[in-house]
């Protein structure tokens, strides 16, 4: 059974202002040339910084996960939210309130899989899930 990549991306323009969250979850890996698209999502969030809307993009593509059952598959998550991705492993402290409970959103839903990873990739590798982001925000306003 190949694993699932999802990779996530939030942005927020103005930080805090109109923001975005963008998702992308493949079956198999497509930097390899072996994914294919499950699913896409898009949302446009409000008024929002751009780690709240990082965090919310995690939630958004867990949510869609469990939806697909794909709860006893291996998730890995890629994102380029260095700082999502080491205080959701427990790595960094989070000093932001609004942050707390967006992590613990996020850990509350990942008990719910059986095995997940989460891997900080560059910005350049993040581009779907980039550009869905920018749909939305463009599309809302």
């Amino acid at each position: 059974m190949q694993k699932v990549v999802i990779y996530t991306d939030g942005g927020a323009r103005n930080n805090p202002g109109p923001a975005g969250a963008g998702v992308a979850i493949y079956e198999g890996d497509p930097s390899t040339g072996s994914g294919r698209e499950l699913s896409s999502i898009k949302k446009f969030l409000g008024s929002q910084t751009n780690n709240w809307a990082e965090y919310e993009a995690v939630a958004i593509a867990l949510t869609e996960a469990k939806r697909l059952r794909l709860t006893e598959r291996t998730l890995e998550i890629r994102m380029d939210s260095k700082l999502v991705v080491e205080q959701v492993m427990g790595n960094w402290k989070i000093k932001e309130p609004t942050l707390k409970p967006q992590c613990a959103k996020v850990r509350a839903l990942l008990k719910d899989f059986a095995a997940y990873s989460f891997v900080h990739i560059p910005r350049e590798e993040n581009a779907e899930a980039d550009r869905l982001v920018n749909e939305a925000i463009d599309e809302a306003i």
